[in-house]
């Protein structure tokens, strides 16, 4: 598998790269910008395995040590997010060129603790809106304008993306009517930037994702003591993919147990899945039921 510069559906930005058959070779090296969490880790290991060189700029101060320290001390830059300039600066020198996003990165890490610089400092006062979309949307922007490509950051993921149908052993049990509205309800908050993810009970919204994140919500819905309860992700209608994937992983289902959420349909090709095949037989172990759907016609009657 190799590298093809192409649009696919829903992505709302110039061509990004994604991993397809063709005659042009992988970048023989590329800039992980890692956030926290293990995704950086995977996909750093998909890269290794291609003989691509990493140069990782870790933008969390959570990021594993161990994991930051298994790069070579010129292969390794740690940066505050705040610090555009010197991330741009950085990626210069490294003269990649290609970079990719992976992990968790919150915007607020711009305005706390240590302080923007100049160039975080006109990025932002050039924003009418400040969210995660639209810093994270500048940042890839300032790069590109640099000649650094920015991946897709499901590039070299695709075996731990959600697929379509069940993903686990169980019968689905839920009727179709109590998906199509969970996804619509979803997606329609989506758009309104609150969230990309809903607890529901037989067509009952229990609850909301928001600033606080997905297990937040789900910790949320434990205090409601109903059966069956269906936690449904999406993605956003111009979910800018290079910066911004949905994931799920172990944590998220250890809550979705914990709480008594049953049931999680999660967006086909759109949605990582960390650590899959463990996620998965864990899913069957605790009777959790995982779908991955594509249109509304996918889901099951």
């Amino acid at each position: 598998m190799i590298l093809k510069i192409a649009k696919t559906p829903n992505d709302n930005y110039r061509s990004s790269l994604h991993l397809q058959r063709q005659d042009s070779p992988f970048p023989k090296s590329i800039a992980l910008l890692a956030g926290n969490g293990h995704y950086p880790q995977l996909c750093a290991q998909r890269m290794k395995a291609l003989g691509i060189d990493i140069h990782l700029l870790a933008l969390d101060e959570m990021i594993d040590e161990n994991f930051f320290t298994s790069f070579p001390f010129q292969s390794r830059t740690q940066i505050h997010i705040g610090h555009i300039g010197k991330i741009l600066k950085t990626l210069k020198k490294t003269q990649v060129s290609h970079a990719i996003t992976a992990g968790q990165i919150q915007p607020q890490k711009l305005f706390n603790g240590l302080h923007p610089d100049l160039k975080a400092f006109w990025l932002l006062r050039k924003l009418r809106q400040k969210n995660a979309a639209t810093i994270f949307g500048a940042i890839s922007e300032e790069i590109e304008a640099m000649g650094i490509q920015v991946l897709d950051a499901r590039s070299f993921m695709d075996e731990d993306l959600a697929e379509e149908g069940s993903m686990t052993r169980s019968a689905w049990k839920l009727p179709s009517h109590v998906l199509e509205q969970g996804i619509h309800i979803t997606r329609e908050i989506a758009k309104l930037d609150i969230g990309q993810g809903i607890v529901l009970h037989n067509g009952t919204v229990l609850c909301v994702e928001g600033f606080d994140g997905t297990d937040a919500m789900l910790q949320y819905a434990g205090r409601f003591h109903v059966h069956p309860k269906l936690f449904v992700k999406t993605s956003k209608l111009n979910q800018d993919f290079r910066f911004d994937v949905p994931v799920f992983g172990i944590k998220t289902l250890e809550y979705m147990y914990q709480n008594g959420v049953e049931y999680a349909v999660l967006e086909a090709g759109k949605t990582l899945i960390l650590d899959k095949k463990n996620v998965l037989a864990q899913a069957d172990d605790w009777h959790i039921h995982i779908y991955g759907y594509a249109q509304l016609k996918d889901i099951p009657s």
